[in-house]
């Protein structure tokens, strides 16, 4: 049976328009770091303002905290975020094959997308993030039709499509706090380096070509590695290549 993690609080909604925009919300009032899911989202989104398709039986959650650190260490708990899943995933279905980590913040099933990540901050105080919200969505039962995405962009699967095993919320976010919490606890603890070295034994398309497309220009070279700051870098006919932000394509 899995424990909820000491010190994590959970509120569960059966409708909200956004788990992100709750957090924001209710951010001021938290003593300590909350768990907010969602049943139903009417107004979902994922990176880059993208609408995030959020049909009954999926998981919509945020996790709202006041973290410490500098901005740019809390930006890396996204990875945090990444391994946590890819260990609830399995929790619940018992296996790990067939999953794998794409960088920035997408988990991966059978090369498909069954999961995403969007970590949103607010406000500084004293050079400290007031708090930040990792938004996690996941394709438990549903996966959007791959009419709506966006072009060249990895396939969306479901946890349901793609083993047979049936997961509900509920089930699912205990699992995932469960892990969230063991990992977050070594990120504090001893930094990103062992985050980092988790990270990298579970990315998809190490050593492939791979395309990085920003809003402005892309990079296509070899994926080499992510360096200690959380950049994607690839080795290019230009050189090396540090990217903290973009969007992949394989």
């Amino acid at each position: 049976m899995i424990k909820w993690p000491e010190g994590y609080g959970r509120r569960i909604l059966a409708e909200v328009d956004s788990t992100n925009a709750e957090a924001a919300r209710i951010a001021p009032e938290l003593a300590g770091p909350e768990w907010i899911l969602g049943l139903r989202q009417t107004q979902g989104r994922g990176r880059r303002g993208r609408a995030w398709v959020d049909p009954l039986g999926n998981f919509a959650a945020t996790l709202v905290m006041r973290p410490t650190e500098s901005p740019d260490q809390v930006a890396l708990r996204s990875f945090v975020t990444s391994l946590a899943l890819y260990d609830a995933f399995g929790t619940v279905t018992g296996r790990n094959d067939g999953l794998s980590l794409k960088w920035p913040n997408d988990v991966l099933l059978n090369g498909g997308k069954v999961a995403g990540i969007l970590l949103e901050s607010a406000g500084m105080v004293g050079g400290v993030v007031s708090h930040i919200a990792i938004g996690i969505g996941v394709n438990l039962a549903h996966a959007p039709d791959a009419a709506v995405v966006e072009k060249h962009a990895t396939r969306p699967v479901s946890l349901l499509s793609e083993t047979g095993a049936l997961v509900q919320p509920e089930e699912f976010l205990e699992a995932l706090a469960s892990a969230y919490a063991r990992w977050e606890s070594q990120f504090v603890t001893y930094g990103f380096a062992p985050i980092r070295s988790a990270w990298m034994s579970r990315a998809a398309r190490i050593g492939e070509v791979i395309t990085a497309r920003t809003t402005r220009d892309e990079t296509t070279g070899t994926f080499e590695t992510v360096d200690s700051k959380g950049n994607l870098v690839l080795k290019t006919a230009k050189g090396r290549v540090a990217i903290p932000a973009a969007d992949i394509f394989f």
